[in-house]
This record gives C-alpha cells, sequence and structure tokens, in this order.
C-alpha cells in the first residue's frame, strides 16, 4: 500500500497513517522534517521536539555517556530501532551493545530506551511503543516527563515490565540495568 492512499489523521501534532505499512515503504518516505516511525505497520509521523524536549535529551545522552561501560553505545533520535519490517522506532535515547549497532539502525531490541513525554507522543509512548519494547524484550525503559519533572522506568521481569522507579524533583534514583547511573529529574532540565 503506497503513503499517499492511506488513510490518515491526525493526535495533536502527530499525523497517523493507518497501514498496513513496511519498512521499505518507510523507508521511501522523503525527508520532511517529521520523524517517521512505525508500529505495527501503522506510520506515524511526529514534528521536530521542541527546546526544551532537546535540553533533556541532550542531558540524557551526556550523563549516560559519561557512566557507560565501553562495551555499549549510546544514541540519540533519530535511529532506528529495527523489531521488524512492521516495526521502526526511534526511541529518544537508546543505549545498545556496541556490536548490535550497524552504521544505519540497531536490528533488534536494545538494551534500555528512553522517551521524553511531550502531549502529542504521551499516548504512544506509554502505550503501543512501550509494549512493543517489552514484547521485544527490551530490559529497561524510561519515560522523562518534563511538566513534574518526572522519570519513571520500568524493567523486564518474566516477560513484562514491572515499573522499578518514580522519582519527582530533586528525587534521585541509581539504576543497575544496563549500568549503573544515578539521575535526577531536575538535573535534565535546563532552567
Amino acid at each position: 500500500m503506497g503513503v499517499m492512499t492511506a488513510t490518515s489523521h491526525r493526535r495533536g501534532d502527530v499525523i497517523v497513517r493507518e497501514g498496513p505499512f513496511t519498512r521499505a515503504d518507510r523507508d521511501a518516505l522523503p525527508d520532511d522534517g517529521y520523524r517517521h516511525e512505525l508500529l505495527d505497520g501503522v506510520l506515524l509521523m511526529t514534528p521536530s521536539p521542541v527546546t526544551r524536549h532537546q535540553d533533556i535529551v541532550g542531558r540524557l545522552f551526556i550523563l549516560l555517556t559519561q557512566h557507560a561501560p565501553k562495551s555499549v553505545k549510546v544514541l540519540v533520535a533519530p535511529f532506528d530501532v529495527v523489531l521488524g519490517d512492521r516495526t521502526v522506532l526511534e526511541p529518544d535515547v537508546v543505549v545498545a551493545r556496541r556490536g548490535d549497532v550497524t552504521d544505519k539502525n540497531l536490528p533488534g531490541s536494545p538494551l534500555l530506551a528512553i522517551e521524553v513525554l511531550s502531549p502529542s507522543t504521551r499516548l504512544f509512548d506509554l502505550g503501543r511503543k512501550q509494549s512493543l519494547l517489552e514484547e521485544a524484550g527490551c530490559p529497561s525503559y524510561w519515560v522523562v516527563d518534563p511538566v513534574g519533572p518526572e522519570l519513571v522506568a520500568w524493567e523486564l521481569h518474566d516477560g513484562s515490565y514491572v515499573e522499578v522507579a518514580r522519582i519527582t524533583g530533586a528525587e534521585s534514583w541509581t539504576a543497575l540495568v544496563p549500568f549503573e547511573v544515578a539521575v535526577s529529574p531536575v538535573d535534565l532540565l535546563d532552567d
């Protein structure tokens, strides 16, 4: 099915195009300034993030790279996490085994995926995207809500995500997966 003939609708700033679409359909799209993700064959097109969102992504990248062992790589979007022909995600921050990352993408599950919530992506980030990462066996998934600020972390236990941390403001939490790192939501802001 071609992208131009698909049924589409908006959810806030996100354009949702019903498919089913494949990775080849998505890769054939022109560079239009949108982030293009596939969730079970549904194409999500999200606009460029706002400054506060990018500040948090940048601070997470710095924090994680300062503590990451040499065996892992920390990447920021846009970078494809290919979970199948009909599922290609672009988490805001990804931690993966260095040997699993190719020049073009991560073919398979990361060790950690992080999303910074925005009003237009919140439902996807806390819904189907989280479920897809869980099903793919991603050991750890975090979301950061800039409004709190708040960080919520889940870890995979017996095939299901279990919430292991929920911290706000100046509270701190030390993650042990995929490596030890202390994080505080307020330190991720540039206010």
